[in-house]
Parts: C-alpha cells; sequence; structure tokens
C-alpha cells in the first residue's frame, strides 16, 4: 500500500513540477518580449537558473543543518 501512495504522489509531484515550469517559461518569455529582451537571452537565463537550483536548495539546506562539508563540497 505504501508503494502504491509514493507512485501516486510521484506521479503527482511530476505534474506539478511540469507546469510550474511551463508557467515559468511563459511568464518569462512575456516579460522578456514586453521589455525587448531577445529569446536567447531568456532561454538560457531559465536554463541556467533551473541548472543552478537544485544545487543551491542542496547548499541551504546542509548549511541550515550544520552540515558545512556537504555545502562545500556541492560548490566544488
Amino acid at each position: 500500500m505504501d508503494v502504491v501512495i509514493s507512485i501516486i504522489l510521484l506521479v503527482v509531484g511530476l505534474f506539478f513540477v511540469i507546469k510550474g515550469a511551463d508557467y515559468l517559461v511563459d511568464g518569462a518569455s512575456s516579460l522578456a518580449f514586453k521589455y525587448g529582451v531577445p529569446a536567447l537571452v531568456v532561454g538560457l537565463t531559465i536554463v541556467s537558473f533551473g541548472t543552478s537550483a537544485p544545487e543551491l536548495v542542496v547548499s541551504i539546506i546542509s548549511a541550515i543543518k550544520g552540515n558545512t562539508q556537504a555545502s562545500f563540497g556541492n560548490v566544488i
């Protein structure tokens, strides 16, 4: 029973991540086009935030828990 709940939560979480990413890209694109920012800059900025966010979260959590080795290892 626990496995079924875990799978359902995984699917629901994945759905929300995908929808959230769609909203982020749509919002960033509309703002950028409104202010005349090139599409390449918008795309590269979104990709850079998307790839750096997991490392940032791990570093923040490990710093809060006092595990500085994980933060330092994450930077390297």
